[in-house]
């Protein structure tokens, strides 16, 4: 029978591993256990992210729930992140159970734990975490004793490369479901697990494979200023990729760029008021101690708030002395004025992603923005006075020709000739990165470029870029094909998954970790095709894994959106232009714009 005490110390481990703080816990914001209620145990939850702690914690998702399930009096939660290889190893080398931060509880000690599923080259780490946490990695294996394990984020949506290592997946906005989700395991406590996930399903927004009814829907958090709002943050002891307070202003996007995946599963449009922002910023400055806000959404330029709330922060900010923070912006005129206006963004240089590198081929991925947008957008950064620009674009969309590519180093060198028209240093830097087509999207049927297609458009570019103020990467395409895979892959992934991790597999994401050849050789000899899951286009009317979710927009929307694509039709933003009849127009009330 396992215990759900405390276990082995970790501590005498850190002295072998590099980056110790990542494993060391007693962060500020981060609490003390809650103490079971006399006569009855809490639900407790363990939140476990498959990637390493400076990531996880630079994840928004992360600290709100933490902060949602311990305001719960039924509940409690913990928090656990992937080790590294080298404590993975001294790990197994020391019987040391993988055990969360807070109180160094066993992961199989959990009545849940929760993965955060973003992306898709995580799935080893998923398995790594579950084995070290004494946690049997097949669902169909686990026993009325083990905790519930549950999928969410954006990946939830299209589960079947994992649906074998999991109990249930949440779909859509965790405020909404988790809270009924930890109430179920607090009653059920101590019974039959299949009654459990029973409940679990009963659940609006919960996916439990094999119980729920099909297909099972989305679920949204309609009003974010009445939600659950986080006061406190979890504060890191050790650098991080975010150091930063971060506050969401407004979820989803109408802007519909068809290759985007988030853009389309994050419908309806559902603004926060510019009060309840400020407000949350200044409490959580004052709690944190940080030194820079981050506003975050899938468009922050396009938040109807965005001038009120710049108005009411400017006095916090400058009583704490922190800075404000954009993420990428638009290529237009007022987000460069909007970026000039703060004197914290000043200091450094501004991110673009003009996606792709003719206005035709923008025209089909839906990209609103035109060639002179671009040219007045790149002048206004260097007359402004900023010396650095970051662009960000894809190879491989459908219908790229030459000519595409091509407009691609083009708009390198107008950026660098802007930055000489205006007498600056100039730093030009260039991203390409593969397309993968993706569930809920119109791309969904879509090929994937091959792996030598996309290496080959990488050199193409690269070798068009000779001014030296101009720095140009791609992303390593097998990595992109092996995405492109999973993306929209079946339950047979999940065994070539196990049978990867076994053979060492592990942190996919991270290049120097990672291995194709050992992938191949999986797929191999488990005689699946890894192509005709990324390479091959599929018919429109083909059953698609991921027809049991329902995300809320329709396939005859998505179906509708590829036509267009594929004919260079533009579809206006519905917030300007009327509704386009996404789907959510069923749902009453759901979206302001229907």
């Amino acid at each position: 029978m396992r215990s759900e005490e405390p276990t082995q110390d970790i501590w005498p481990l850190l002295s072998r591993v590099k980056r110790p703080g990542r494993y060391a816990g007693g962060e500020w914001g981060s609490f003390p256990v809650k103490p079971d209620s006399p006569g009855k145990r809490l639900a407790r939850l363990c939140l476990a992210f498959p990637d390493l702690y400076e990531v996880g914690m630079s994840y928004l998702g992360y600290q709100i729930l933490y902060s949602l399930v311990r305001s719960l009096e039924y509940a409690d939660a913990e928090r656990a992140y992937c080790p590294w290889g080298d404590m993975e190893a001294a790990m197994r080398a020391s019987g040391v159970p993988l055990v969360s931060l807070e109180s160094g509880r066993r992961l199989s000690g959990f009545d849940a734990v929760g993965f955060t599923l973003q992306y898709e080259l995580c799935a080893t780490n998923i398995l790594t975490m579950l084995d070290l946490g004494g946690i049997p990695l097949l669902s169909s294996d686990r026993a009325d004793r083990d905790p519930i394990v549950i999928g969410g984020g954006g990946g939830a949506l299209a589960p079947s490369p994992v649906e074998i290592f999991f109990d249930a997946f949440c779909l859509g906005d965790g405020e909404e479901s988790l809270p009924e989700v930890m109430g179920v395991l607090y009653e059920t406590k101590g019974r039959p697990r299949a009654e459990r996930l029973a409940a679990v399903s009963g659940v609006g927004g919960m996916y439990v494979p094999g119980v729920s009814a099909v297909p099972a829907r989305r679920r949204i958090l309609r009003d974010l200023d009445s939600g659950f709002l986080n006061r406190t943050m979890v504060v890191p002891n050790t650098g991080i990729i975010h150091d930063r307070v971060a506050v969401q202003v407004f979820r989803g996007c109408t802007r519909g760029c068809r290759f985007c995946q988030a853009g389309m599963i994050d419908r309806p449009v559902r603004e926060r008021s510019a009060g309840s922002v400020s407000a949350q910023v200044e409490e959580l400055l004052r709690y944190t101690g940080w030194e820079e806000v981050g506003l975050l959404s899938l468009a922050t330029c396009d938040w109807s708030s965005l001038d009120g709330l710049l108005e009411l922060l400017s006095p916090i900010l400058e009583d704490s002395g922190a800075r404000l923070s954009l993420p990428s912006l638009r290529m237009d005129s007022f987000s460069v004025d909007l970026a000039a206006r703060l004197e914290s963004v000043r200091h450094g240089g501004l991110t673009f992603a003009p996606e792709a590198g003719s206005a035709r081929l923008r025209a089909v991925i839906n990209k609103g923005v035109t060639d002179a947008d671009i040219e007045s957008s790149l002048d206004a950064v260097f007359k402004y006075g900023w010396d650095r620009v970051k662009l960000y674009f894809m190879m491989g969309l459908p219908t790229e020709c030459e000519a595409d590519l091509d407009g691609i180093s083009e708009i390198a060198k107008q950026a660098a000739s802007a930055a000489r028209r205006h007498r600056r240093r100039g730093e030009v830097s260039v991203s390409l990165a593969g397309f993968v087509p993706k569930a809920h999207t119109p791309f969904q049927w879509e090929a994937q470029a091959s792996r030598e297609e996309l290496r080959e458009r990488g050199r193409y570019v690269k070798g068009r870029v000779r001014d030296r103020k101009i720095s140009l990467s791609y992303h390593e395409p097998d990595q992109t094909f092996l995405e492109g895979v999973f993306a929209r892959g079946d339950r047979r992934l999940g065994e070539a998954t196990f049978e990867a991790w076994r053979r060492g597999a592990r942190f996919d994401g991270w290049t120097e970790c990672f291995d194709i050849e050992r992938w191949l050789g999986v797929f191999r000899d488990m005689d699946i095709d890894p192509c005709w899951y990324a390479s091959r286009q599929r018919a429109p009317d083909e059953p698609l894994p991921w027809d049991d979710i329902d995300a809320g927009v329709t396939r005859e929307f998505l179906a509708s959106e590829r036509r267009r694509a594929l004919s260079g039709e533009m579809t206006a933003d519905c917030r300007r232009a009327g509704c386009n009849g996404c789907g959510w127009q069923r749902d009453e009330g759901a979206c302001r714009n229907a």
